[in-house]
């Protein structure tokens, strides 16, 4: 199998949100794909609402350790995360386009060769405006 067309990749998403004194569990089990062009990793699932609408995700890393979450459809969002870094970016939504700026407090990639397989834990506080919309815990994992 080579890495640089795609290879079939289980992937376990887990995401905690703690938003206004509630907190929120997200668990998904998907089939997905692992692509590596140069020295970046692309993780692409899709990710099933709950009226069923699947919603196209790919998660970038690159060699510097940021990560790029990207989710396609109706709103489109590419969220950037850099350990202890406020990153900026764009939230465009059918209401028109907001702007969001991440800050994570913790970023963690591990990735082992046999089998290719991968963790990536991001714990990061969200932004709209000078406005804390929440805090959240994700943690990716991956095996191919």
């Amino acid at each position: 199998m080579n890495i640089k067309e795609g290879i079939p990749a289980n992937i376990k998403v887990q995401t905690k949100v703690m938003q206004n004194n509630e907190t929120e569990d997200f668990v998904f089990d998907l089939p997905g794909q692992v692509v590596k062009m140069g020295d970046t990793l692309y993780i692409r699932y899709k990710e099933i609402q709950p009226d069923g609408q699947e919603i196209p995700v790919t998660v970038k890393v690159t060699p510097d350790s940021q990560v790029q979450l990207i989710r396609s459809g109706d709103a489109r969002m590419r969220m950037r995360f850099a350990y202890r870094e406020k990153m900026e970016t764009s939230y465009k939504t059918p209401y028109g386009m907001f702007m969001i700026t991440t800050y994570a407090q913790n970023l963690h990639v591990s990735l082992k060769d046999r089998p290719f397989s991968g963790i990536i834990t991001i714990d990061y506080s969200l932004y709209m405006k000078e406005e804390k919309v929440g805090d959240y815990h994700m943690v990716l994992e991956f095996t191919t």
